[in-house]
């Protein structure tokens, strides 16, 4: 039996061995995104519609439209391939796919070296390594450096490693370089440009691992390949008493605090880039760094520009998700009217999800929607799904408290606030976190504890309308007539359209009870 394999740009797919190497590294492949590979590739003479698709690959069984697509995407991302560029892997339009790249078929034994394997063109000069540009920015995860002297120790920092890859590939904001190609670098000392140009990645997270006794030490750092600047480090000491509790435990402080770090330095690249040389990626990055400001004209700011993004590339879930954030938010704050930016914010978190139904945002998205439509067991289900997907998403765990406060549970409420402050302390959306977990402890009665959340969350962003509110009904609640009077003209001002009608009938409380409670506070403070 002959040994096949598909060559096309850099790439290998070998048939019979079930591997793909772009420029002689391996590409770790699902199996299932495999098999529709080599499909598309066998039949590139054609276009290969969804039925047979389904038909080969699912076996006939009913699949979903965003299952369907999310394993076109896997394929595209495999080969260097996205939705917009489309040089591998081309959509036809309400007709399905077709493999358009110039394919080289090789045959012979399976005994053939390894230099065989790699395509005819490069049979003359050493393999290329810097890997086609794809639509969104890249990371890789560096195995952590055993420094503890101990052989023994060398699976605990690679599973640190493992785990953090794990994580971050459930933002699905960024593509995670797999564990077999970043782990090459094991053990060498290479640049990070070098590292950058050989994986295609815009970032890197390396660290170290030292262990004394029942101690560790674990140290992370973030870097930018490009400037070779440190973006973020930290350091995490920690009791060994339960190994995989502290490898749970360091994983998900390391991934919540690179997530924000890694948009803001996007959001930086992409400020040096003019309005017309920007593309879809920049345009989101752009949205999302106003989006994260919290103030009425940034947020106005952000759904232009997200707006911009979708029309560039109309199906983009992270656009899309971040349109319905935006809608949903600027309701809450009062900005907009909610009979207007629900239905919009319900149409892009819908399309968000027909877009990519793993991406956390996009159930985030239409939590929020539920949430302000009274639909409060669809909405608590869609957060905790968003959550599901992403354990480490702490804008989804801070506005789940907001979701659970509203029906009146509020200690389940508090919790989820101060574990979102916990696990992401230097997250852009800090402020609404202490903001949440005020008006839990509003909702408990404990008025004092209201205030001084409520004071935090002002002192890290003063125009926080939500924070306003929430000092102000406390006060009035706790009787501070002066505080309460100073707190209502302070509202008044970050938002001009608050009225004890407005709270009644625009803020989502589950129960009659809550909404008098709260009404009563503001009622104390002087608002009509």
């Amino acid at each position: 039996m002959k040994h096949v394999r598909f060559c096309f740009a850099e790439h290998v797919l070998d048939v019979d061995l079930r591997e793909l190497t772009r420029a002689g590294e391996g590409i770790a492949v699902e199996p299932q995104v495999f098999d529709l590979l080599i499909y598309l590739v066998e039949n590139r003479e054609r276009v290969v519609s969804k039925d047979d698709l389904i038909e080969r690959i699912w076996d006939g069984r009913i699949v979903s439209e965003s299952t369907l697509t999310s394993r076109i995407n896997a394929a595209r991302k495999a080969v260097g391939d996205s939705g917009k560029d489309q040089a591998v892997i081309r959509t036809i339009a309400r007709k399905g796919f077709r493999f358009v790249g110039d394919v080289q078929v090789q045959q012979g034994g399976a005994e053939a070296s390894v230099d065989r394997l790699q395509p005819p063109e490069q049979a003359s000069e050493p393999p290329r390594h810097q890997v086609p540009a794809l639509d969104r920015t890249a990371i890789a995860v560096l195995p952590f450096v055993n420094i503890s002297g101990e052989p023994e120790q060398e699976y605990f920092s690679e599973g640190i490693s493992e785990d953090i890859i794990t994580a971050l590939s459930k933002l699905r904001w960024f593509y995670v370089i797999a564990r077999n190609s970043s782990f090459i670098y094991k053990g060498k000392s290479v640049h990070h440009r070098q590292i950058g140009e050989e994986l295609g990645v815009g970032y890197v997270v390396e660290g170290s691992v030292r262990k004394d006794g029942d101690q560790v030490r674990i140290t992370a750092q973030l870097v930018d390949v490009v400037t070779g600047s440190h973006l973020w480090a930290e350091r995490y000491d920690r009791d060994l008493a339960d190994v995989f509790a502290v490898q749970d435990e360091i994983t998900q402080a390391v991934v919540a605090a690179i997530e924000p770090q890694l948009y803001a330095a996007e959001e930086f690249h992409a400020r040096r880039k003019t309005p017309d040389n920007m593309d879809a990626w920049d345009l989101v990055m752009r949205a999302l760094s106003h989006y994260w400001r919290v103030t009425r004209q940034d947020n106005l700011v952000a759904q232009a520009l997200l707006e911009k993004a979708i029309t560039v590339d109309p199906g983009y879930g992270q656009a899309l998700s971040l349109l319905a954030s935006c809608h949903t938010f600027s309701a809450h704050m009062g900005w907009e009217e909610m009979p207007n930016a629900v239905p919009v914010a319900e149409r892009a978190a819908l399309a968000a999800i027909r877009a990519d139904s793993e991406d956390a945002w996009a159930h985030y998205a239409l939590a929020s929607v539920y949430l302000f439509t009274r639909r409060f067991d669809d909405s608590i289900a869609e957060f905790e799904l968003a959550l599901r997907l992403n354990p480490n998403f702490s804008p989804a765990r801070g506005l789940y408290g907001v979701a659970l406060s509203y029906r009146g549970r509020w200690e389940d409420g508090d919790r989820a606030a101060r574990e979102a402050l916990r696990f992401s302390p230097r997250d852009p959306f800090a402020a609404i976190y202490c903001g949440v977990a005020a008006y839990c402890q509003y909702v408990g009665r404990n008025y004092a504890e209201a205030i001084r959340l409520a004071r935090e969350a002002m002192r890290q962003r003063s125009d926080f309308s939500g924070a306003h509110r929430v000092l102000t009904a406390a006060a009035g609640m706790a009787g501070q007539r002066d505080v309460a009077t100073a707190a209502l003209q302070e509202l008044r001002r970050a938002q001009p359209n608050i009225s004890l009608a407005w709270l009644a009938s625009q803020m989502p409380f589950e129960h009659d009870a809550e909404r008098k409670h709260y009404i009563e506070g503001f009622r104390r403070a002087g608002l009509t």
